[in-house]
């Protein structure tokens, strides 16, 4: 049995090739040669939507967002979804979709397992992700020089028309992803500050509904303050009863 590929977000949207593999079988090829069936993710929970019978939910690494998209009704990844706390850090088991349409694909996952976990999880998901990665990458620059002749490495090659700078691209885009990654004295300092930020944001909103956890990522981009540290005090200030969410999506001080 083939096991759960990772892949970072970034990557995974750039696919733009599948490979069929049996009946309803089918590989999602990456520029970074990531076959992607069972994939294997993690990242923060940001956004959870239904209509017309199906879950919508967009999963944020350091490189981009992941979408998960599943039936509704009362199957059991819907009935946990629905009760997912937004924001949260996850990991999610699930099947690598593309959909054509107008000549461009459509990718997604379709989530099999989600779980809620910390941001040390998460953190560690992009060690292990990057690590991954970059091995795929010295395998493709080597199928260029001629050292490898794996099908797989040769199809990405071919599919993509791969070159060199590309690779950098990649390598550099895994590289930013890595320095989110901050040694547990400084993510603490960065979260003390981060939910002071939070706070003063909430205190300044008096509507009946709190304020939009994306209004105030968007606020407090302009300070340097990234996404992922936005959500980890969001989280830690709904856990510590600091404030609450009226709905999902929002938060407001109790």
């Amino acid at each position: 049995m083939e096991g759960a590929v990772r892949v970072f977000a970034g990557e995974f949207a750039m696919a733009g090739h599948s490979v069929q593999d049996g009946p309803g079988m089918a590989f999602v090829i990456t520029p970074g040669g990531a076959w992607c069936r069972l994939m294997f993710l993690a990242g923060a929970l940001t956004e959870v939507t239904e209509s017309g019978g199906m879950i919508r939910c967009r999963v944020a690494d350091p490189t981009g967002a992941f979408d998960l998209v599943t039936g509704g009704g009362s199957n059991p990844i819907a009935t946990t979804i629905r009760n997912l706390p937004v924001p949260s850090f996850v990991t999610v088991s699930g099947y690598a979709q593309m959909y054509r349409k107008n000549r461009s694909g459509i990718l997604s996952v379709r989530p099999e397992n989600i779980q809620v976990i910390d941001r040390a999880v998460r953190d560690q998901w992009i060690i292990t992700t990057a690590s991954a990665t970059l091995d795929r990458l010295g395998a493709l620059r080597q199928a260029m020089s001629g050292l490898r002749t794996d099908d797989r490495l040769l199809t990405a090659l071919r599919q993509y028309s791969l070159t060199p700078s590309l690779l950098e691209e990649l390598a550099a885009m895994i590289e930013n992803a890595v320095k989110t990654v901050k040694p547990p004295e400084d993510r603490e300092a960065a979260l003390a500050n981060a939910r002071a930020r939070v706070l003063s944001i909430m205190n300044e909103t008096k509507g009946p509904r709190g304020i939009a956890v994306q209004d105030i990522i968007d606020q407090l981009a302009e300070a340097g303050i990234t996404q992922e540290t936005i959500l980890a005090a969001v989280e830690s200030l709904i856990v510590d009863d600091e404030c609450y969410q009226p709905q999902k999506g929002f938060v407001k001080l109790l």
